[in-house]
């Protein structure tokens, strides 16, 4: 595969990017393209053994987190972003990935490679840590007002990702609502649920945030308004339990000591709610593989972020998302297509 990972997108760029794909290179036959300032990825890597299969694509500009997405997706036109996702465009390359400005990826990913035929609305996809495994949620924050059109694609985008990359077979897509029951919600879900109900025979109606932690649903569809509050809550709460419980267990003698005892149970539960662990989630609707991990990233959370990468590759993930928008969408009314 050739796989490109944009060297100034973390927030501490480029060493995590660039000790990703050092071990990327051991762990995989890949050619792994870095892409920013050559001189400095140059600097970088002078102090390991060259490999043949890792590559610095020169990129002179970088797109900040303080930048405004559409307008420095315009206008800066040399980024790590736009040069790598060129490399895409031009066929030269099979997927993108950074951990840098989401709302820059998103926009540069719109203006580069644009959106797959039919699609009206790219959609932020996040997976979240459920019962006995993880739940796709989107869109996080691209749309924030959204039509019920733009949902049915999220759900049926979802859906194909959660098949053909995350082995849901097949996987079970629900609405998010203040309520199970069909009528609940507002305006967009009431308009959205009997669209989805007609379309996907694995559609199971509502779920509230307790089903989807509860592991009851595989794929769960909401605008990017909610979507975003939702995961921001959920980062949140989790953050301020584990605060509470650190300084509770911290407290005294008697609650160190079971601090100590129950060390290894806190590490996997640290394990399972780190993002870092799934590495990166696609940019699912626009003409090419696009993956978004967070700014925190570390090497590893970037060498997880190339393992679900390939996997999305390997599964022929875009031809899958242009195939399903195709065939599924072709029996609804022209408005669910592209203008």
């Amino acid at each position: 595969m050739r796989i490109v990972l944009d060297a100034m997108g973390s927030d501490r760029h480029p060493d995590p990017e660039v000790n990703a794909a050092l071990k990327a290179t051991q762990l995989y036959p890949d050619e792994i393209f870095l892409v920013g300032p050559q001189n400095l990825l140059e600097s970088k890597l002078a102090a390991f053994p060259a490999s043949a299969r890792l590559h610095i694509v020169h990129a002179s500009q970088v797109l900040e987190m303080t930048d405004k997405p559409a307008e420095n997706a315009r206008r800066k036109t040399d980024t790590s972003m736009a040069v790598g996702m060129e490399l895409i465009r031009r066929g030269e390359a099979d997927v993108f990935i950074t951990a840098g400005n989401t709302g820059g990826a998103m926009a540069t990913a719109l203006f580069q490679l644009r959106r797959i035929r039919g699609v009206r609305r790219p959609a932020l996809t996040a997976q979240f840590p459920v019962r006995n495994g993880y739940c796709i949620v989107l869109d996080i924050g691209a749309n924030t007002d959204c039509k019920p059109e733009y949902l049915v694609q999220f759900a049926l985008m979802g859906a194909v990702y959660a098949e053909k990359v995350l082995q849901k077979n097949p996987p079970r897509v629900a609405l998010l609502s203040n309520g199970e029951e069909a009528g609940k919600g507002n305006q967009l879900i009431k308009e959205t649920h009997p669209l989805l109900k007609e379309l996907l025979p694995n559609f199971i109606g509502n779920v509230e945030p307790k089903e989807l932690f509860n592991g009851e649903a595989d794929v769960v569809v909401t605008d990017g308004f909610t979507g975003n509050i939702f995961l921001k809550s959920s980062e949140a709460v989790a953050k301020f339990l584990t605060e509470i419980i650190r300084a509770e267990m911290l407290k005294s003698a008697q609650t160190k000591l079971g601090a100590l005892l129950a060390k290894p149970a806190f590490a996997n539960v640290k394990k399972i709610m780190d993002p870092g662990e799934v590495g990166a989630a696609p940019l699912l609707g626009v003409n090419g593989l696009v993956f978004i991990g967070h700014g925190r990233s570390d090497d590893m959370a970037l060498v997880n972020a190339i393992r679900v990468a390939r996997q999305a590759v390997e599964a022929g993930l875009l031809q899958e998302l242009q195939t399903a928008i195709a065939d599924r969408l072709s029996a609804l009314p022209t408005t669910f297509l592209e203008d």
